[in-house]
């Protein structure tokens, strides 16, 4: 009879013996468990919070203590945690969504890699990010890191290396207990509410100091670097620029800034939303996503040719991107709210064209040199789930590559004014992702039912909410 497996010990390169010393004085992440063991004991952890992202990117988890992490202990999650929406109900079976009756153990596999503390917790906390797989121990795939992990893998296996750099937008509102009154913006240092129109203003940081220090500083101490932080156009909207890297590691670090900033504003007293539209008549809030691709073998990016011009691939790339991404926007944009960002005149891209440096395109390709070429994808908001956006954009891209997809001509043209090219609404987005005959070949079929079902069932509580507008314009009108 085989021994029987530890699902709480990691698997791949975490799980072998480290050649170095343990890593006592890493910020984020050690190799072996005799490590986790001796950097937990060095910094008095009492408590840690094995935490995984849902399909809404919101940490789902258990919390214990450190003496019973570090042991030889099994840590199981009901599967039901991947099938309900964002308002906590079971959707209907729908299409090829069916809910599992059976509510079957899932389990937690630590990933060391991502081991660090918890800066605003008062007792000694540390957190570290889970994978998910079932009780043989194969990998669970429809679980946002598992579907990211595998687009990965696709790369890998035809020796490419896909490496990102997103940019999230976030609004900070003054605290609204009650649902039906609009956000508006805070109070900063001056005593007076920032407007709108701030779009790289020092003045307007400098409004949120102490705030944005505590976000630094809860940065710091789990090993999170934050590139740059600037003041977008909307009042008191700033934006995040993360540096380049894996695509796993920065749908982590993505992952744990969106907690980092909500637990640092609520120090200060305000909200920190990461809604795609929170405030009427204001900018939405983006992710863009900074793409590249590098060879395997030789660390040059695929993108560019030997003499710095762009190469079939790059084309190829722009290609996947314009035929594929209307079909998974709504992984993209994952809710109602998400459509109103994507309207014509609000600074977003409505369309499916590409351009060198222009900002009104779906995809832009920044100004850089041969090395550094990419393709930016403008299009997901800042509410959708990291690593399913990663998986999108990064799936669409690699399906322009192996099927030598020819994208169109750049246009040079303000290309986010008349028509929208996109889903407008939900529903239509999610039947898109599920007719789409070639995704099976990224994205795998149980995913897609799961997600496509969910997203219908928070369609359908949307409808249950009676809106301002129709109160104003249909209870005497009509």
């Amino acid at each position: 009879m085989p021994p029987k497996k530890n699902l709480l010990r990691p698997t791949g390169a975490a799980s072998k013996k480290a050649s170095i010393p343990p890593k006592l004085n890493s910020l984020r992440g050690v190799d072996t468990w005799k490590e986790a063991a001796q950097w937990l004991k060095a910094r008095g952890i009492e408590d840690i919070e094995c935490i995984t992202p849902d399909l809404a990117g919101v940490p789902r988890g258990k919390m214990m203590p450190t003496s019973k992490f570090t042991s030889n202990t099994s840590l199981a999650l009901p599967s039901a945690v991947y099938r309900h929406t964002i308002s906590g109900e079971y959707p209907e079976e729908t299409g090829q969504f069916r809910y599992d009756s059976r509510d079957s153990d899932i389990k937690l596999v630590p990933d060391l890699s991502t081991l660090s503390v918890v800066p605003w917790e008062s007792d000694p906390t540390a957190q570290v990010i889970c994978d998910i797989v079932d009780t043989e121990g194969s990998n669970v795939p429809y679980t946002p890191r598992n579907v990211l992990k595998h687009v990965v893998d696709l790369y890998t296996q035809k020796g490419w290396k896909p490496v990102v750099a997103p940019e999230i937008e976030f609004y900070l509102v003054a605290m609204n207990e009650d649902p039906d009154y609009p956000l508006h913006p805070p109070k900063g240092r001056s005593g007076r509410s920032i407007i709108g129109g701030q779009g790289y203003s020092i003045a307007a940081i400098n409004e949120f100091d102490e705030l944005i220090d505590d976000i630094y500083h809860f940065s710091e101490k789990q090993g999170l670097e934050i590139d740059t932080l600037i003041h977008e156009e909307g009042p008191a909207q700033l934006e995040i620029n993360l540096r380049h890297g894996d695509p796993i590691e920065l749908a982590d670090q993505v992952f744990l800034f969106k907690r980092t900033i909500r637990e640092a504003a609520l120090k200060h007293g305000i909200y920190a939303t990461f809604m795609a539209k929170p405030m009427q008549g204001q900018p939405g809030s983006a992710m863009h996503i900074h793409q590249s691709v590098i060879d395997i073998h030789t660390g040059k990016n695929v993108f560019s040719n030997p003499d710095g011009s762009p190469s079939k691939e790059f084309f190829h790339f722009i290609g996947g991107m314009q035929k594929y991404v209307p079909s998974t926007l709504v992984m993209m944009a994952p809710y109602v709210n998400s459509y109103r960002r994507l309207t014509p005149d609000m600074s977003a891209p409505v369309n499916n064209a590409w351009g060198y440096d222009n900002r009104t395109t779906a995809f832009r390709v920044p100004v850089s040199d041969a090395a550094a070429r990419r393709v930016e994808n403008r299009l997901p908001s800042s509410d959708a789930n990291p690593y399913l956006a990663l998986a999108a954009s990064l799936g669409c891209g690699y399906l322009g590559m192996c099927k030598g997809i020819q994208p169109t001509e750049p246009t040079s043209d303000t290309a986010n004014e008349g028509s929208i090219e996109l889903p407008r609404g939900l529903l239509e987005a999610v039947a898109l992702l599920e007719s789409e005959p070639d995704f099976p070949e990224v994205f795998d079929p149980e995913f897609i039912g799961i997600y496509a079902g969910v997203k219908r069932g928070e369609f359908e509580t949307f409808m249950q909410v009676i809106s301002p507008w129709e109160r104003e314009f249909l209870l005497l009108n009509v």
